[in-house]
This record gives C-alpha cells, sequence and structure tokens, in this order.
C-alpha cells in the first residue's frame, strides 16, 4: 500500500513551531518515501476556532515551502478549496460520516449512551481527587436498558456517547520511535465519542477520517501516546487496521520546560515577521528531533527529503535554541544576493522610517543594508536601536570619546581638521574599497598610526564605540554629510 501521511491541525490561531515540525516531518516522510502527504483541519471543537486562522495555516506552511498532494488548500482568489479524492477534509462538513459510524459501534455494543449530568461528572471528579485516584469515568451508564435509554432520549435528556472499553486488558503498540509501548485498559477511560451538539469529540473524528482517508502511518508529537491507547482500542472496535505510530519528541525551552508563549515566540508567523527566512527555520526545525548521523547542518529541502527517516528521530526533547536558529538563519542571509537581500530587508527599514523614508535616497538605504549584511541575524535587525546615526544628524556624544586612548585633544583636533580637508578635496570614485584604500594609504604616508586616525573618524561619524569600519560609514554617508559630522566632533573637543 502507498504510504500515506497527514497533517491534522485545529484552526485555533497561530501556527505553533511544534506543529510546523509535525507537518515537516509528514512532508518529508511522504517525499522520501514516494507517498501521499495531505492536509486536513481538525474543527469539531467548534468553541476554539478562530475566523480566519485556517488560511493563516494554509498560508503559513505554503510560506514555509510546504506543499501537499491532497486536502485543504487556497485557490488563486485566496478561497479555501478542498482538492483530492477523500473530501471533505474539514471535519465539520463530515458530520452525517461520523453519525454513521457511531450507530455502528452503538449497534455492535463497542459505545453506549451516558446521561450523566456536569454536576455528577464534577462530583465523581472532586471524589477521585480527594483519594488520589485518577479522574475517570465510573461506567455510570453503560448497563442502561434499549427502553431506559429510548424514554431519556424522547424525554428531552441531553447525553453523550461513550466508548465501552472492557477491563483488564493488554493495550500494545510499536512506536517507529520509541519501540513497544503497552498499556493496561483498566488505565483508559470511557472516553466520550460524540458530544451533546451532535458533533463528535477529536478522539473519534480522528479515528473515523484517518481510516476512511487511509492513513498508513500517524507521525505526530510526544503528548499523544496517552491518547494512542484509545484510539487503537476505537480500531479494533470497528475492526479495521490500525496505521503505524510515530511520536515525536517534546520541543523545549532553554530551561528544559515545554516550549510555550510565556517564554517567547512559539508561532511560525512570529519567527518569519521578524525576518527569519523561511529556509532557515525549516532548516532549523528539521534538526529538532532529528539527526542526519553526521555533523551537517545546512540543508535545502531536496537534501532534508533525500535524508530523512523516522529511524533518526530522537526520543528526548529538543531544545529550541534562538542563539542557533539566529547563526543559521544568517548564514541563509549571506547566501543572498546582494539584490535579493534589499529586497528583502527595505521593508523592515521603510516602516521604521515611516513619513521620514522620503528623506533618504534608495542608494543610501541600499547601502545600509550592503554594510550591515555581515552583521544580521534577522531582516528586523536593520532597525536596530545602535544604527539610529545614519537616520539621525544630532548625536549625542562627549568630546573625550573622539579622542583615541593612545592619543591626546591636541592631536586629535590636527587629525580632525586634517580628515575634513582630506575628505572634501577628494575626487575620486565614492566606492568602498577604494575608500578604504585611498585613505589607509593617506594615513601611511604621513607616518600616523590607523588608531589615531580611524577612532576619530569613527566616533565623528556615527557617535558610538562599535559601529561598522570607518570606511563603511564614510561610504555610506558620503562627503558633505561626513565633513559636517567632522566638523561637529571637533567643535565637541575644542
Amino acid at each position: 500500500m502507498k504510504m500515506r501521511v497527514r497533517f491534522a491541525p485545529s484552526p485555533t490561531g497561530y501556527v505553533h513551531i511544534g506543529s510546523l515540525r509535525t507537518a515537516l516531518y509528514n512532508f518529508l516522510f511522504a517525499q522520501h518515501n514516494q507517498g501521499t502527504f495531505f492536509l486536513r483541519l481538525e474543527d469539531t471543537d467548534q468553541t476554539r476556532y478562530v475566523p480566519g486562522a485556517d488560511k493563516k495555516l494554509v498560508e503559513s506552511l505554503h510560506a514555509c515551502g510546504l506543499n501537499w498532494d491532497e486536502g485543504i488548500d487556497l485557490d488563486e482568489q485566496g478561497n479555501l478549496i478542498d482538492k483530492g479524492d477523500f473530501g471533505p477534509y474539514t471535519q465539520s462538513q463530515r458530520k452525517e460520516i461520523y453519525q454513521k459510524y457511531i450507530q455502528e459501534l452503538l449497534a455492535n455494543g463497542k459505545a453506549y449512551y451516558c446521561f450523566c449530568s456536569s454536576e455528577r461528572l464534577e462530583e465523581l471528579r472532586n471524589s477521585q481527587q480527594a483519594h488520589n485516584l485518577p479522574p475517570k469515568y465510573d461506567k455510570h451508564c453503560l448497563n442502561l436498558s434499549p427502553e431506559e435509554v429510548q424514554t431519556k432520549i424522547a424525554a428531552g435528556e441531553k447525553y453523550v456517547i461513550r466508548l465501552k472499553v472492557e477491563n483488564n486488558q493488554i493495550i500494545e503498540f510499536t512506536d517507529l520511535i520509541r519501540g513497544k509501548i503497552s498499556i493496561n485498559s483498566n488505565d483508559v477511560d470511557d472516553q466520550v465519542l460524540m458530544k451533546s451538539d451532535g458533533l463528535p469529540t477529536y478522539h473519534f473524528a480522528n479515528i473515523v477520517d484517518d481510516h476512511l482517508m487511509e492513513t498508513t502511518h500517524v507521525i505526530r508529537g510526544e503528548e499523544w501516546i496517552s491518547s494512542t491507547p484509545k484510539h487503537i482500542l476505537l480500531y479494533e472496535a470497528f475492526g479495521w487496521q490500525k496505521p503505524e505510530f510515530a511520536h515525536l519528541p517534546l520541543l523545549l525551552n532553554p530551561d528544559k520546560s515545554k516550549l510555550s508563549k510565556r517564554q517567547g515566540d512559539v508561532a511560525v508567523e512570529d519567527y518569519l515577521a521578524k525576518g527569519y527566512l523561511p529556509e532557515a527555520l525549516v532548516n532549523f526545525v528539521a534538526l529538532l528531533g532529528w539527526n542526519p548521523g553526521d555533523d551537517r547542518e545546512i540543508f535545502s529541502m531536496e537534501e532534508l527529503i533525500k535524508e530523512f527517516s523516522l529511524e533518526k528521530c530522537g526520543k528526548s526533547g529538543s531544545v529550541f535554541d534562538t542563539k542557533k536558529l539566529d547563526w543559521m538563519n544568517s548564514i541563509y542571509l549571506r547566501k543572498l544576493s546582494i539584490q535579493d537581500l534589499i529586497g528583502k530587508t527595505k521593508p523592515y527599514l521603510l516602516e521604521y522610517l515611516g513619513d521620514k523614508a522620503k528623506d533618504f535616497s534608495d542608494d543610501y538605504l541600499n547601502r545600509i543594508i550592503e554594510i550591515q549584511r555581515e552583521r544580521l541575524n534577522k531582516l528586523s535587525d536593520i532597525v536596530a536601536d545602535d544604527l539610529v546615526y545614519f537616520f539621525n544628524d544630532d548625536l549625542q556624544y562627549s568630546g573625550d570619546l573622539v579622542i583615541w586612548k593612545k592619543s591626546d585633544r591636541e592631536k586629535t583636533v590636527e587629525t580632525l581638521k586634517n580628515l575634513s580637508a582630506e575628505i572634501e578635496k577628494y575626487s575620486g570614485e565614492w566606492q568602498l574599497q577604494t575608500l578604504n584604500d585611498y585613505f589607509l594609504a593617506w594615513i601611511k604616508a604621513n607616518g600616523w598610526n590607523n588608531g589615531d586616525v580611524l577612532w576619530p573618524l569613527r566616533v565623528s561619524l556615527c557617535g558610538q564605540e562599535k559601529s561598522p569600519s570607518p570606511f563603511e560609514l564614510l561610504w555610506v554617508l558620503g562627503k558633505d554629510k561626513a565633513v559636517a559630522r567632522l566638523n561637529v566632533a571637533l567643535k565637541k573637543i575644542l
């Protein structure tokens, strides 16, 4: 049978970085094995549905280079559509299908009606908690006669439908990452399959859909291990062949706690908005739980597809290290052509400048981006606070800062005068390398030390101790602005 895997998120808001990893691993698994990857929306819990989240989900996955063979997608007008032969791929559109299969379980004695009120269930939970017992339904409604059930339904009593779990049964499955896992059915609740609103629970709809859509492998996060016995019981209740299961390790914060929004961004959209390239983000996420078996860390999507296998996935949690992501993203940024880098980065500058953007030419902004190229970890770094000197001539610094530690005030005054005059009379090409070569030769010809000249030049141009090189600053700012700033620095130390 051809391998079929799916990514089946709930449209409840942003795309969690862990969800991206799940989608990516399913995609890579399908591509590596010439299988099918499809996207299904699990929206049976309508109380958690966020309008527009379904479209945003599709857009985010496509932005990261993930494409699927079937399922929910967007047409050219941006409308949600189904593609494939197993639709609908949205659970809220499959109510009649679930009703058919819940009736089958009821007829076979594998499920039963439960009329317990929320108050009774709350009392049961409180009692179990008081006696240090795990929360679990007590099968109170299991033995209601068919007549009692019909009487209650006719009277309009609200009900749910639960799975009948037999006692003292060993449930086993082999996880493709973790090996054999066993659990006693005494530890499995008679879970609700159909809610009082007539909609299926996640667990029931998930199994029905995976069977009907011919899912062969279920690749998902570690948090679903405890649900797998429930799912296996459902497969067995229907007499269906169950898929293979693989549970991925947790994603962790640096303090080894579970990755959560309380400790920082966890949404794919947040990282893309900050200027992490999709290719870098995918490369980084791919290594959170999967190891190629060697020291390589930079992978194209094609290389990931070629190398990926579940056998190379680990069991222990993977730390989401933002510093590692920054490093990886910087590698990808440096691979861009300067034209591509400018195209991707300039929107951040324009947004930052707002109405002031009209005061700066495209060439000026492009030069800033070019000299910052080697210093960018993400595109939004181009608007870092320490670059304010490019957009504001009123630099706040003391005259003492202009003086090189091995120089003195008198020598610095003379240096600034010479620099200002030399820059003003310079008539060569205003190119970075040309400026660099010319002024280094000029310093040497006059028998000066580089520090005595370059330090006051740097501070005069930016007002800071740390910055791009003095020649990069000179190249960006231009002759007139550079001379004006040197003259301001001269006044500060006189």
